[in-house]
């Protein structure tokens, strides 16, 4: 049941040469690499590019994104950075808000980055150019990441309500929220539906276009994170320690448990997914990888904190000690390990095998392993 209810610009390369006394735009760095040749030659990995990111000493690199064939980088002051994922070559750099404005989830929807800012404006920007195409004010706080498809912006906000807004115009087409008032924890829309989970563990499909819904799906304790959706597939994790597979079958009113994945600790982060396997991290223990067909173990690794990239049966996985741990998925045991102990920064990589890395200070580089 539901209720209806200071701007700093770096300039594009032909007007960028102030920038080239202190970066290169060919993507190498001269400062030292992230990780030796040595160490590299030792996890059968080659750098494919290195760069030195221009992150001022009063502030750090804060987080890396990945989204179509860009990497942005974004430090503690909201200065963003994009990246050709090729090469390292720097496209724009910006200022996105003012330092200390905390942004709720920046995502990635037809060559547009969205997000919703700490003072309730709904932001687009260009992910080409970095130019802001629109700012809106949506007159109340979200809870998560703003969710859109062609026509609706959806919107969870922290009055306990999913609100819809049309692409165009901006203007609310409707409300909804869970029928036991819960908190909405994370948003997933497309064309034929939109799907949002809840703090009392619902996940909740309704009909795009009105307040209708098609199913509902519960467990027993809060969803943590995203509800990640792979064809006919939802798979997500829940604070009562599992990860859920459940499967759409026939009508769109029609779902099925496919599988359930007890771990050893409550969980507080959506998995990763990708061809042939679930990873979840599970916090103070260790990253575990799940068939993701059958929901049964495949291997974990102690303190192991996030999937990195995947390769010709091969997990890459990063560790809370700044260690990379290689794995083999078919004999599911550990191949070997590599020193990252400059490495702070990374993002996850389910498209192809590349990993990104990076520090603190804006060292970033691009691995492709080499077998």
């Amino acid at each position: 049941m539901l209720k209806m209810v200071r701007f700093r610009i770096v300039l594009l390369v032909s007007v960028s040469a102030l920038w080239i006394t202190q970066n290169s735009f060919a993507g190498e760095s001269s400062s030292k690499p992230l990780v030796s040749p040595e160490l590299l030659r030792h996890a059968k990995l080659k750098m494919l590019w290195d760069n030195e990111l221009p992150i001022k000493k009063n502030e750090s690199l804060d987080r890396l994104l990945l989204f179509g064939n860009h990497l942005y980088a974004i430090s503690d002051r909201n200065f963003t950075l994009s990246l050709n994922q090729k090469n390292g070559n720097i496209i724009f750099g910006k200022t996105i808000e003012s330092a200390g404005l905390p942004i709720t989830g920046v995502k990635f929807y037809d060559n547009e980055l969205i997000y919703v800012s700490s003072n309730s404006k709904l932001v687009q920007i260009n992910a080409q150019s970095g130019i802001v195409l629109k700012t809106t004010d949506i007159g109340f706080s979200v809870n998560c990441p703003v969710a859109r498809n062609s026509s609706y912006f959806y919107l969870a906000g922290t009055d306990k309500r999913l609100h819809a807004i049309h692409a165009e115009n901006k203007v609310q087409a409707f409300e909804v929220a869970a029928e036991n008032e819960s908190m909405i924890t994370s948003v997933t829309a497309d064309e034929s539906s939109v799907i949002f989970a809840t703090a009392a563990g619902n996940i909740i499909s309704i009909a795009p276009d009105m307040p209708r819904r098609l199913w509902q799906f519960d467990a027993s304790q809060a969803i943590a994170g995203e509800v990640i959706t792979d064809g006919m597939a939802m798979f997500f994790a829940s604070r009562d320690t599992n990860v859920y597979r459940v499967d759409m079958v026939g009508l769109p009113e029609r779902k099925r448990l496919a599988w359930k994945y007890q771990t050893a600790a409550v969980l507080d982060e959506a998995p990763r997914v990708t061809q042939g396997i679930v990873y979840q991290h599970v916090y103070g223990k260790g990253l575990t990888a799940i068939n993701k067909g059958t929901g049964t173990l495949l291997w974990s690794v102690p303190g192991g904190i996030d999937l990195l990239s995947e390769a010709r049966n091969r997990t890459y996985v990063i560790t809370n000690t700044r260690t990379l741990v290689v794995m083999d998925n078919v004999k599911a045991k550990e191949l070997y390990t590599v020193n990252f102990a400059e490495v702070s920064k990374h993002v996850s990589n389910i498209t192809d095998d590349k990993i990104y890395i990076a520090d603190n200070l804006g060292r970033i580089a691009c691995l492709q392993p080499v077998e």
